[in-house]
């Protein structure tokens, strides 16, 4: 495929436990202007919706009955995200291929500020360098589930991947919120989305201005506070 942009496969490339991951996660609204490097892109893309083994048929966020209908695009700035290289990645809306751990063009340029207006015109979803948007096929679920498929198991599915999208950008020394206030049609039209997929959440990633400082000791004496 021309333009496809193959990934770093996934490895261990952090220090940060799981523990300490789940202590430091936080809502992120503010970044600096560094860009995202390119292999811990793709360990976050791989942490919503990566392929977990050898024959392809699990994905790093549980899915009811493996139906799998999280479809996850990555609306990337200029100058935003950095190769091992040195090089930029072409500004773009990209669409993230589990199996082939790859990014897919589906247009260039810099469609942050675009997003941002879809967004209700959130100032950090135009300010972060990279948007992970989360979207779904609902028919994929309802057609195994019927109508629980559509209001608990997607939605249920897709909070686990936005989970896995905290934790590894926590891990890796981002930042990211979660964002579902946003026009619908706006952001499939930003996104160039297929009639049958649907944007459920719009995550900014990028360096945070203010990380969270906090330790377990910290955690301990605030518990212990708590209890006399």
């Amino acid at each position: 495929m021309e333009g496809v942009v193959y990934l770093p496969p996934p490895r261990k490339v952090s220090s940060v436990t799981v523990e300490e991951a789940l202590l430091l996660r936080r809502s992120i609204r503010a970044f600096t202007g560094d860009p995202v490097r390119l292999e811990d892109l793709a360990m976050i893309l791989w942490a919503a919706d990566g392929v977990t083994d050898a024959r392809g048929e699990f994905r790093s966020a549980p899915s009811a009955g493996a139906t799998f209908p999280l479809e996850i695009y990555a609306v990337i700035g200029e100058k935003c995200v950095v190769t091992a290289g040195g090089e930029h990645l072409a500004a773009g809306v990209y669409k993230y291929h589990p199996h082939l751990h790859a990014l897919v063009p589906r247009r260039y340029g810099d469609f942050r500020r675009e997003l941002e207006a879809a967004s209700l015109r959130q100032s950090w979803v135009g300010r972060a360098p990279v948007s992970v948007v989360i979207c779904a096929v609902f028919e994929r679920t309802t057609s195994v589930y019927g109508e629980r498929g559509r209001v608990r198991y997607v939605p249920m599915e897709v909070g686990h991947a936005g989970q896995n999208i905290y934790l590894m950008a926590t891990a890796l020394g981002y930042g990211t919120v979660a964002v579902g206030a946003f026009h619908d049609e706006a952001v499939a039209e930003v996104l160039g989305l297929p009639r049958e997929e649907k944007p459920l959440y719009v995550m900014p990633v990028g360096v945070p201005r203010r990380a969270a400082r906090l330790s377990f000791e910290d955690l301990e004496r605030v518990i212990s506070a708590a209890r006399r």
